[in-house]
């Protein structure tokens, strides 16, 4: 698990309950289950409406997702590319054939992308033929993660819509019945700004948030691609391990950078 993500979501909410609970002492006001029922019922609805079945799907798997850690976002770069200089130094020493011999089933399993360039590499493909494929390969994915994230952004548009609904509602309630009973007035305007706060508390909580975090790692993921990516290139091209280091380190901050000189047997190891 993700202990920042479920920290962030529990701070959220602590902020808003404990100002609630300073700033009232009949907190339970804030609790009304047909509110919930219009503003989460609305958003769900109007979400599979908007996206087929199994995208909508996608989106209530990503939220859980944010709450576990993301493999690429805690990767080293600096790894990254020492592994690709040591895959260079393999070539030069035992061709195309030592190269297929690192392609592992764990590697297939821990880094899809990276094993799939490989095998393009082994099978002869040039650098060009394999940044095309990879670039392709790229661009699918990217809008494969974007509809997921977009289903989430427009859950976040939609709920505090549903919640001003459902205040629209409560008011054409509390109007009808203020002939009858006018000191009502007050609780009844109350239950009926409910909804729009559990519109907001969804929307700037949940659905933004998340959507934004997915957004975020999927960039992380695409960079480290393009590293690989170039990575892979130039291993088709068979360029020198050296010119490999020195290209490939663009991608990393000069901090970090990885320098066979200096890494070159931890990497080994």
């Amino acid at each position: 698990m993700s202990l920042s993500s479920i920290l962030s979501y529990l701070f959220g909410f602590a902020v808003v309950i404990g100002a609630i609970v300073a700033a009232t002492d009949r907190p339970e006001a804030f609790i009304d289950i047909p509110s919930i029922i219009i503003v989460l019922g609305g958003t769900i609805a109007a979400l599979f409406i908007s996206f087929e079945p199994k995208t909508a799907l996608e989106a209530f798997k990503l939220i859980f997702s944010t709450l576990k850690p993301h493999k690429d976002s805690s990767a080293s770069l600096k790894e990254e590319v020492g592994r690709i200089v040591r895959w260079a130094y393999i070539v030069q020493k035992n061709g195309l054939q030592g190269l297929e011999n690192e392609v592992t089933d764990s590697l297939r399993q821990e880094d899809p992308f990276l094993a799939y360039g490989a095998d393009l590499v082994v099978t002869g493909y040039t650098g060009a033929e394999i940044k095309q494929i990879l670039e392709s390969m790229m661009d699918a994915q990217a809008e494969r993660d974007s509809k997921g994230g977009g289903a989430l952004m427009k859950m976040g548009g939609d709920s505090p819509a549903f919640g001003m609904l459902g205040t629209l509602i409560g008011l054409v309630i509390m109007l009808g019945n203020m002939g009858s009973d006018p000191a009502a007035i007050g609780p009844s305007m109350a239950v009926a700004l409910i909804t729009t706060f559990y519109g907001i508390i969804l929307a700037r909580i949940f659905f933004i948030p998340a959507a934004t975090k997915v957004a975020a790692r999927n960039n992380v993921s695409m960079f480290k691609y393009n590293l690989q990516m170039e990575g892979l290139v130039l291993l088709a091209e068979r360029k020198s391990p050296r010119y490999i280091q020195d290209k490939i380190n663009s991608f990393v901050d000069v901090n970090e950078q990885f320098l066979i000189d200096r890494d070159m047997n931890t990497s080994n190891n």
